[in-house]
């Protein structure tokens, strides 16, 4: 890359992050009345999707922004310090075109699939992170394709979800038991969701329980046939582009505690002792955060990366570190302001109820040091 061409990007950058700041206070505004009501952020959605938020990071050769997977990073990071549930359904969403999107560029496959989410605006809704490796649910083979029920939780933004991108745990006759990925219309006969997103934080992603009762799949819609409780060679692609945009929302929360924490020591007259040594560790944990998730976004390398299984690894242990850092720094954060912080009214208990979420996240942190011990072991 030239320098004026590196100029052109840096300009580019600072748009997309500049134009969150506009919208800012509008996104601040819904998200705090959808907290309060236990709604989906709709309103939101549809102000980043006029913008182009929602196809931002597709190539251009497809349709998109080309906006780099650095830089939608960075922009997950700034809705989150205007509304963290905003930040987070987003992200499920780019995770699943970043995985795509590593795919059109090394494996030359899901240029359709892209350019058919640019052409409608699609809005994609994840259930990876219960399924894990086992997934869960029923399915039977018919003429054509497959009848498939199941109860898939946490299905983040499937309040206005388009399309279901999910898997189902078959038992072939020949092979045995495999996990079958597919994507199927939100929209299809035998789907509909429970209200049943009532919860500690993150009220306002929308991640209500998602039902299928003997939805028809084609056989055509089967994109991934894998072994049952196998980790198979993607997974570490899969890891490695989701888990960085994940993540990003929590680093806006840490910051924006960080932020009002500082605002409300300098405002005070007289500071006790221990409060210059609690913002001192405030900044200690907010740095071990930023780091940490600036160095998965390396890993990441704008999706020019090879699948190998120690990066599912890096990538696993770097998100329990940082999701501990961020859960830290709010709790700190907390603790400096004091009693001031436990009113709802005050955004500090939003942003504390929201990144306690951060800790069930794929993996949680018993799970990924297992994950990691045993590879450790090889």
């Amino acid at each position: 890359m030239n320098s004026h061409e590196s100029k052109v990007t840096e300009t580019t950058s600072k748009q997309w992050l500049n134009l969150i700041d506009q919208l800012g206070d509008q996104l601040a505004v819904n998200g705090f009345a959808h907290d309060q009501a236990d709604t989906f952020v709709a309103n939101n959605y549809q102000l980043l999707k006029e913008q182009g938020y929602l196809t931002a990071m597709i190539p251009k050769a497809l349709g998109g922004a080309g906006v780099s997977f650095t830089d939608m990073c960075a922009i997950l990071v700034k809705i989150a310090q205007y509304c963290p549930s905003t930040a987070l359904a987003l992200s499920m969403h780019q995770h699943l075109l970043a995985a795509n999107i590593w795919k059109y560029k090394h494996e030359g496959t899901g240029e359709e699939f892209l350019k058919e989410v640019v052409d409608k605006n699609l809005v994609l809704v994840s259930t990876g992170a219960r399924d894990w490796l086992e997934s869960n649910g029923t399915m039977k083979k018919i003429d054509n394709g497959y009848l498939v029920s199941a109860r898939k939780q946490f299905a983040s933004q499937s309040a206005i979800g388009d399309l279901l991108v999910t898997s189902i745990p078959y038992n072939d006759p020949e092979e045995g038991w495999q996990v079958l990925h597919f994507t199927v219309s939100m929209k299809s006969e035998g789907i509909q969701l429970l209200d049943d997103w009532h919860t500690l934080g993150m009220r306002g992603t929308g991640s209500q329980t998602v039902i299928l009762n003997n939805v028809f799949i084609s056989e055509d819609s089967i994109v991934m046939k894998r072994a049952k409780g196998e980790f198979p060679m993607f997974w570490n692609v899969v890891l490695t582009v989701a888990l960085p945009l994940i993540m990003a929302p929590y680093i806006g929360i840490a910051e924006k505690a960080m932020k009002i924490t500082l605002e409300k020591s300098k405002a005070k007259q007289s500071r006790p002792f221990h409060s210059t040594l609690l913002l001192g560790e405030i900044y200690n944990s907010l740095t071990l955060a930023q780091v940490l998730h600036k160095d998965m976004i390396a890993i990441a390398n704008d999706l020019d990366f090879q699948a190998e299984e120690r990066t599912g690894v890096e990538i696993l242990a770097r998100k329990t570190l940082a999701a501990n850092a961020c859960t830290e720094t709010v709790t700190k954060a907390m603790e400096t302001v004091g009693g001031q912080s436990f009113y709802r009214i005050f955004e500090l208990e939003r942003l504390f109820r929201d990144v306690q979420a951060v800790g069930f996240h794929t993996l949680p942190e018993k799970q990924q040091q297992h994950f990691t011990g045993e590879f450790l072991l090889k």
